[in-house]
């Protein structure tokens, strides 16, 4: 198994681009000073043996050894010793709202963002349990099913928006029952799940999916985003920052529904909680809530031991740069005006 130790350091390819873009920039304000002394044909007839293709040359070859460089850092490591071990856990599934009424401010920066967060922080808080990831706005799909793979379910968490799933809407009832045919079908006592969502527009089947789905063994627990007094949607139209409006032309108000998600979470005998009133309080409390749960016993493949590689990285990027340091900009004397395709 391919697994980087420190995953947060491949953001430095980031430069990549970024590098790219100042070349192209660096570049055209030297053919501009360029054309400012003469003729751009003449001035090449002056520097016969300035060659343009080994700028670019040199250039991509500094790229390539910077973005070895970055994955070097990060530590690729691979798994060389599986062993298996016994752990106990419960499954929880955590259901994220995507809709674009999450989009909302009343909760800043957004109630997107501040869930995002929290929810990367519930990840990071329950990583002795096995976790699985449900998104929902009109629709729902499971984006990651019940892992202890971490990284991989913190990468979704990130990536979650709006713009995933094309109808919209805030279908929990949809999600619940989702949920509840997500988990292995023996597993009837320890498992739970923890909707993260602003209830707004919920179907009127979520009571009905939640008090199915507690008979079948899943504790819900319910996380409501934003405030009741509520905000404007935001929304982007013809690249400038609009407000979502109804039929009528008037901006849509979302208001946070906390009678339905208490609701929900009772018919579930699970709990609900306001993350305004702190992401902090909220994580202590779930953790108690799926501490108190019942665990099953699990038997385990996981790789002990893991070799790292990130000496032949470091190894190919100096390589690299020992040639891009070597290579001169001006073209080989003895290729001057040859044609080197010509056979």
């Amino acid at each position: 198994m391919l697994r980087f130790e420190y995953p947060e350091h491949l953001y430095a390819l980031l430069a990549v681009p970024l590098l790219l873009l100042f070349f192209g920039l660096a570049w055209r304000a030297r053919s501009r000073a360029i054309r400012r002394f003469g003729d751009t044909h003449l001035m090449a007839r002056l520097m016969p043996r300035v060659s343009r293709y080994r700028y670019f040359l040199k250039f991509a070859v500094l790229l390539i050894a910077l973005a070895l460089l970055a994955i070097a850092w990060a530590n690729p490591q691979y798994g060389v010793r599986m062993v298996k071990a016994k752990a106990k856990s419960v499954d929880v599934m955590i259901a994220f709202d995507i809709s674009q009424s999450m989009l909302a401010e009343d909760l800043p920066p957004s109630r997107l963002a501040r869930a995002r967060r929290f929810t990367q922080s519930l990840v990071e808080s329950l990583q002795g349990e096995r976790l699985g990831l449900i998104l929902f706005a009109g629709s729902a799909f499971v984006q990651s099913p019940v892992t202890s793979d971490f990284n991989a379910l913190l990468q979704a968490v990130r990536s979650a928006n709006p713009s995933m799933i094309p109808n919209q809407g805030t279908a929990i009832g949809e999600a619940i029952e989702l949920a509840a045919n997500s988990f292995e079908q023996n597993n009837k006592n320890h498992k739970a799940l923890i909707i993260i969502t602003d209830g707004e527009n919920h179907e009127e089947d979520a009571l009905d999916q939640a008090k199915t789905a507690r008979s079948d063994g899943l504790l819900i627990f319910t996380v409501g985003v934003g405030t009741e007094e509520g905000s404007f949607i935001p929304v982007e139209e013809n690249g400038k920052l609009a407000y979502k409006r109804d039929n009528t032309g008037q901006p849509v108000v979302s208001h946070l529904n906390e009678a339905v998600l208490r609701e929900i979470a009772q018919a579930g005998d699970g709990k609900y909680f306001n993350l305004a009133a702190g992401s902090g309080q909220v994580l202590d409390a779930l953790r108690e809530g799926i501490g108190r749960m019942e665990k099953r016993e699990l038997e385990q493949q996981a790789f002990s031991e893991y070799n790292s590689y990130f000496q032949w990285f470091v190894g190919a990027a100096m390589l690299l740069l020992l040639l891009e340091f070597l290579l001169p900009y001006r073209s080989s004397r003895r290729l001057t005006g040859k044609d080197i395709f010509d056979v």
